[in-house]
C-alpha cells in the first residue's frame, strides 16, 4: 500500500520504518515543524491508500480535511504492527497521571522474565536492566513488545492518550480529564474508547467505562493497609505509601492487576516511592520532596507540599515548579499554577519555563518572592542557596 504518515516527532518515522521494512511505501509528513519529508502541500497531491495521523492533530487541520482516503491513528498502526505476534500478558496502561507508579508497582509483583517500558525507561526484569529509554508514544511499544516476545515474557508498557489495543489487558490510571486535538476532544474519552477494545480493562475511581473493573471492587484501603479479592484469591499488604494519594490509587490497580495476572502481590510491601514521584531526601537538614514529572499537576503538587508539611511539621515551602520548555505535550496552565500558590503560600517559588514569565506580579501572589529558572536542573539548584530551613518541593511538569 501506499501510505502518508503525518507527525513525525511523535513516532510517525518509527512507524513509517516498519511499514516499509513489510513492503510498503510511505511519505511522512512533519506536521508540526516542517523539517522531516515531505510537505502537507506536497502530500495533498499525492496519491495514497491510507493516512496514518496522531490521535492529538486537530480534526480541522487542512491536510487532513484534504483526505479522501481511510485515516487511522499512530494508536491503531501500532496494533496493525505488533499483530497477532506479541508477547503474553501484554499490559497497557494509560492515564493523565499515575502510569508510571501503576506500571513499576505492577512490574515490582509480576513472576519471571519481562519487559517494563515507562516514561524514565524501559527494564528488563528480573535483573531490573536499563536498556533504553524512549518515550511513551504509541510506536515504543513495538521494541517493547518485541523484547518481551524475545526473552519469553511479560510486557508492561505506559502509553499517552489511550491503549493501542495490541495488548491484552489494559489500566486506565486516572478519570483527569483535559482537551486536546486543538481543544476538540476530550482526553479521558479517547482512553476510555481506545481501552475498551481490549479484553480486559482496569480502571480508577470516577471513571465510566461500560464493561471494565473499577478497582474499588477489587480493593479497598484503610490507612497503611491495602485488601484485595479477586478470583477467590484474597489478602492484605501494608505500605505507608498508601497514606499518599499519588500512590494509593496505583497501588491498589497493581494490586488489583497483579491478582489477576498470577503476581506476587506480598511483594507491594517492599515497593519503594520513584524518583519524581513524592520520593524525599534531605540534604543539611532540609527536607526536599521530588514531584516532578510528565504527569506533574495542580493535584499533585497540592499532595506534594501537604506531604511536606506533615513530615517535617514546618510551615515553609520553597516550591519549583513550572514547566521544562518542550518537555511535555501537556502543559501546566498558568491559571493552575497561581491557584496552587494563593492555596499553599510558600515562602519562595522558582518558576521553571519561559511562558510563565511575569507569573510572580499576579495580585494573588503579592508578598511571595519570585525567582526564574531554565530548567528543572537550574530551579534546584536555587532553592538549594534560597532555602535555610523547612522543605524544597519540586513540582516540575517534564519527562521524567
Amino acid at each position: 500500500m501506499r501510505i502518508l504518515v503525518i507527525d513525525t516527532i511523535h513516532g510517525g518515522l518509527d512507524i513509517a520504518g516498519y511499514l516499509n521494512g513489510r513492503g510498503h511505501f510511505s511519505d511522512v509528513v512533519d506536521i508540526y515543524r516542517g523539517k522531516a519529508g515531505i510537505d502537507a502541500a506536497t502530500a495533498a497531491e499525492r496519491s495514497y491508500d491510507l493516512a496514518i495521523a496522531p490521535v492529538h492533530l486537530d480534526p480541522g487541520h487542512p491536510l487532513l480535511r484534504s483526505l479522501t482516503i481511510p485515516v487511522i491513528s499512530h494508536h491503531d498502526a501500532v496494533r496493525w504492527i505488533i499483530g497477532k505476534d506479541r508477547p503474553a500478558p501484554f499490559i497497557e496502561i494509560t492515564g493523565a497521571r499515575g502510569k508510571t507508579t501503576t506500571a513499576c508497582a505492577l512490574a515490582h509483583v509480576m513472576k519471571g522474565p519481562g519487559i517494563l517500558h515507562t516514561s524514565i525507561g524501559t527494564y528488563r526484569f528480573p535483573e531490573r536492566e536499563l536498556i533504553w529509554r524512549r518515550s511513551i508514544t504509541p510506536s515504543s511499544l513495538v521494541p517493547a513488545a518485541k523484547e518481551a516476545l524475545r526473552i519469553g515474557g511479560w510486557c508492561i508498557s505506559e502509553v499517552s492518550l489511550g491503549c493501542t489495543g495490541a495488548g491484552d489487558y489494559g489500566i486506565i490510571t486516572s478519570s483527569e480529564d483535559y482537551l486536546f486535538a486543538g481543544g476538540k476532544r476530550h482526553a479521558l474519552s479517547e482512553k476510555v474508547r481506545s481501552g475498551q477494545q481490549l479484553p480486559h480493562l482496569l480502571i480508577a475511581p470516577g471513571i465510566d467505562a461500560p464493561g471494565a473493573v473499577p478497582v474499588e471492587s477489587v480493593t479497598v484501603t484503610d490507612g497503611e493497609v491495602c485488601r484485595y479479592e479477586c478470583g477467590g484469591i484474597t489478602g492484605t499488604f501494608g505500605s505507608p505509601l498508601l497514606l499518599l494519594e499519588s500512590y494509593r490509587i496505583s497501588l491498589q490497580l497493581a494490586a488489583a492487576a497483579g491478582c489477576d495476572l498470577g503476581g506476587d502481590l506480598s511483594r507491594l510491601a517492599s515497593f519503594r516511592a520513584i524518583p519524581g514521584r513524592m520520593s524525599q531526601t534531605s540534604e543539611g537538614g532540609i527536607r526536599i520532596i521530588d514531584n516532578s514529572n510528565s504527569g506533574t499537576s495542580a493535584l499533585t503538587t497540592r499532595s506534594a507540599v501537604q506531604y511536606a508539611r506533615k513530615i517535617t511539621g514546618r510551615e515553609e515551602i520553597t516550591l519549583v515548579t513550572g514547566k521544562e520548555t518542550g518537555a511535555v505535550c501537556e502543559g501546566f496552565p498558568r491559571e493552575d499554577i497561581l491557584a496552587v500558590i494563593g492555596e499553599i503560600q510558600p515562602a519562595r517559588v522558582i518558576m521553571v519555563g519561559s511562558e510563565y514569565a511575569g507569573i510572580g506580579e499576579d495580585p494573588g501572589c503579592r508578598g511571595i518572592p519570585f525567582h526564574y529558572a531554565r530548567s528543572l536542573a537550574e530551579g534546584i539548584s536555587v532553592a538549594r542557596t534560597l532555602t535555610s530551613c523547612g522543605s524544597i518541593v519540586l513540582s516540575v511538569k517534564c519527562w521524567r
